[in-house]
């Protein structure tokens, strides 16, 4: 595996994996690897000849209030786990490399960016199109692998990559969870062993609203008042949304139809965890 920190050098190495014909899988991530990050390299790994993953804490996705400062990060120990999973190249650009001195362009992806966490979260999508648009500019990989967790991500991304005419596929790989259910995490490191108990709630609440949709409920004001319901009397975490949306526009829905997006942020103490399931009704 190679580590490289400069742009120059990363398209130099992939220019000379493209002459011999071999197809590029990328991951971008913020690092801290668990399970969910290396299934999706060993996604892009089976299927292309060269894997690439980016490591970039990127500023511009945090608001001033929130945990950039304290966004967990242990290089070397993510290193050893790429090379481990056979990455060919781990790509570690600086703030310089991404947001140069008097940097001035910004992607804005509209509408679906209002609702769910972008509602909490106004400028944190806008700074993740950013990054990932000059990522994709920088590797032009076949094919991009992403996590289901972050299902509003996703669809942000997607629009974008179709809006901007990017030549990338977008893979979604199913969100790996731990044993007792709760969706892995670099944020899961910020629970207390308490906290960490209780968060298995966040995870039933969904498979309780997904059993309900299979039982013939339709109202989605009536499964969310039984998932913050569920919630609040199993733990001590306070919900931040939970929201019933059609799964492609992420528009609300009241009478669930088609496919349908469960999802919902909960506080588990200070740390902020995100959860959904698709379901077709």
């Amino acid at each position: 595996m190679r580590i490289i920190k400069s742009v120059p050098q990363l398209r130099k190495a992939l220019a000379a994996f493209r002459r011999q014909g071999r197809r590029i899988g990328f991951v971008p991530t913020m690092g801290y690897f668990h399970a969910g990050h290396l299934q999706l390299m060993r996604q892009a790994k089976k299927a292309h000849e060269v894997c690439v993953v980016s490591l970039y804490v990127n500023p511009t996705q945090f608001a001033p209030t929130e945990d950039l400062a304290k966004y967990p990060r242990d290089f070397k120990r993510d290193s050893s786990m790429a090379r481990k999973e056979n990455v060919d190249i781990l790509f570690m650009p600086t703030d310089n490399d991404i947001y140069p001195k008097g940097y001035l362009t910004y992607v804005d992806v509209k509408s679906i960016t209002e609702g769910l966490c972008g509602h909490f979260r106004p400028r944190h999508f806008r700074g993740v199109a950013t990054v990932v648009a000059k990522l994709l500019n920088m590797v032009s990989p076949d094919v991009m692998y992403l996590g289901q967790k972050d299902a509003q991500q996703v669809a942000v991304l997607k629009a974008m990559v179709r809006d901007l005419n990017f030549a990338t596929t977008i893979k979604v790989v199913a969100t790996v969870r731990e044993p007792d259910g709760l969706a892995m995490s670099s944020r899961n490191s910020y629970l207390s062993p308490q906290e960490r108990h209780e968060a298995v709630v966040v995870y039933k609440a969904l498979i309780m609203a997904k059993q309900g949709i299979k039982q013939g409920e339709r109202s989605a004001k009536r499964l969310i008042a039984l998932m913050e319901k569920m919630i609040t009397q199993q733990s001590s975490g306070k919900v931040q949304y939970i929201a019933c949306v059609n799964a492609n526009t992420l528009e609300p829905v009241t009478k669930l139809s088609g496919e349908v997006l469960l999802a919902l942020a909960v506080y588990m103490g200070k740390t902020r965890l995100i959860d959904n399931l698709t379901v077709r009704v």
